[in-house]
């Protein structure tokens, strides 16, 4: 079936409109080959879901973009508008807003920062969210009654919801370096601090984000004159977002300890348990099997070229337990 194209007079205002998509898809596309380069060189961290989760929304948004240039593109210089072309526009612009979304929740729940992975519930109301979120955005693109509303009732949810969990995150992550100081814990304590001084500046980012979002929504200004200008500055200033919340949770080895977590996260309040270790050499580390075991790291003696045999330290794997249970009853330990 050949695609359907429309022959039309174009308003010289977007004129500019090809030239400023290609410019953001070099950036976006050299953002999206650099993000996916590093996490793969960086695979082995522990956080890595992580970032192959984020690498999809430059890889949409570059898309997107490239199908914006070639739409502009052919209806300038090739006097054809395609349908198709621009409907594809429209489909990635709302799969990139979603994208975009879903991943604020992912973060905001902690994945891959305060747990291995998200609970069943967490799972199923980030997937409710993301579906709704695309469904209302649907709706509101296609003008259709009363989705204005149910966005903007959308987006009032969504943001609530990442800034009760990333305010929850800030407070546990506060316990626990409160329990760290007290208790003189200091292996933890670099590990913590690096979380919670990412989830402060995920806060920040997530305030612009609402700012930004606001600003779209009342700009009521559908003049083609200035379009060019407004497509500029929103361009750019989603750009920046996504720059800085990337190179926040970009894939690096973060602290020492970093991936030390539990599976998923347990209900209430939680402290950061006593940290047991052990040390042995290479071949007893290599037939070294027990679950409850989680990391091994070299010690100051196997950085030391002169030293014949490598020595590994087992830091235990920390599960969580309540401050309502250390009250009556010290925390258990495996024996090595």
């Amino acid at each position: 079936m050949e695609p359907k194209t429309v022959h039309v007079g174009l308003d010289e205002s977007f004129r500019p409109l090809p030239s400023l998509y290609l410019a953001f898809l070099s950036i976006w596309f050299l953002s999206a080959c650099s993000w996916t380069i590093n996490t793969y060189k960086n695979r082995h961290f522990r956080a890595n879901n992580l970032q192959w989760t984020l690498a999809s929304v430059p890889l949409i948004k570059a898309l997107q973009l490239t199908l914006s240039f070639l739409f502009w593109y052919s209806c300038f210089h090739l006097q054809i508008c395609s349908l198709w072309m621009s409907f594809g526009v429209y489909v990635t612009g709302i799969l990139f807003q979603t994208a975009s979304f879903v991943s604020f929740l992912l973060i905001s729940h902690g994945y891959c920062i305060m747990c291995e992975r998200l609970s069943v519930t967490e799972r199923r109301s980030t997937a409710a969210l993301g579906c709704v979120f695309y469904l209302t955005l649907v709706g509101y693109r296609a003008s259709v009654p009363y989705f204005t509303v149910l966005l903007l009732l959308n987006y009032f949810i969504s943001f609530y919801v990442i800034f009760h969990h990333i305010s929850q995150n800030l407070a546990v992550l506060r316990e626990q370096l409160a329990f760290i100081e007290d208790e003189d814990v200091q292996a933890m304590h670099d590990a913590v601090y690096t979380k919670y001084i990412m989830f402060k500046k995920f806060q920040g980012a997530m305030q612009i984000v609402a700012m930004a979002e606001t600003v779209i929504y009342l700009n009521v200004d559908d003049s083609s004159e200035n379009y060019w200008l407004r497509l500029l500055v929103r361009e750019w200033a989603q750009f920046c977002i996504f720059l800085y919340i990337g190179w926040t949770f970009r894939s690096q080895d973060l602290a020492p300890r970093f991936s030390v977590m539990p599976t998923t996260k347990s209900k209430g309040d939680t402290m950061v348990p006593p940290i047991y270790s052990i040390e042995m050499d290479a071949a007893a580390f290599k037939d070294f099997s027990r679950h409850e075991w989680h990391i091994g790291v070299p010690t100051s003696r196997s950085h030391d070229k002169s030293s014949k045999e490598s020595v590994l330290v087992i830091i235990q794997h920390p599960n969580a337990h309540r401050l309502s249970s250390t009250t009556s009853s010290s925390p258990s330990t495996s024996p090595v």
